[in-house]
């Protein structure tokens, strides 16, 4: 698993973008894994800090006990239409793959100022990121995995 300091250093175009999609949409979707193995989809907010991706919970909220108990999880960032009818004008969707690893030290959780004392914490690691987009008459997918590192892949 990556740190977004490392996908950073080995895709910086992606990451760069990534990042702006990230921080210009403040609410995305987090795709967690409930016990049975069944997807639950649920918002979230996430953040940058000292060369990692951030994100929190409520205590008690069942995406945090999803996080727990298997750390496997996906982040959407959705972005807004295009004005016009040039689908070239939309500046594309965000996913990202990896897990959720929880941070527990008193220290850590006290930096970051939580609402709730029993609030929970985790540090993203990454194994996958892609930027989809259109331009032109064709799909664009710059994608990133951790092992293959960075491509693009085109579609019409």
């Amino acid at each position: 698993m990556a740190s977004w300091r490392e996908f950073d250093r080995q895709a910086p175009e992606l990451a760069a973008v990534a990042r702006r999609l990230m921080e210009a949409y403040r609410h995305k979707v987090l795709a967690s894994l409930r016990k049975d193995g069944s997807p639950r989809v649920s918002g979230i907010e996430t953040s940058f800090r000292d060369g990692e991706l951030w994100t929190g919970s409520m205590s008690h909220a069942v995406k945090a006990a999803d996080l727990r108990r298997d750390p496997r999880m996906a982040i959407h960032v959705t972005s807004k239409a295009p004005e016009g009818a040039d689908p070239s004008e939309w500046e594309g969707d965000l996913k990202l793959a990896g897990r959720a690893v929880e941070v527990t030290d008193p220290q850590v959780l006290a930096s970051f100022e939580l609402p709730e004392a029993d609030s929970h914490l985790f540090r993203i690691e990454l194994t996958e990121v892609a930027w989809t987009r259109v331009e032109g008459d064709e799909l664009v997918i710059d994608a990133w995995s951790e092992g293959v590192g960075a491509r693009q892949i085109r579609r019409k």
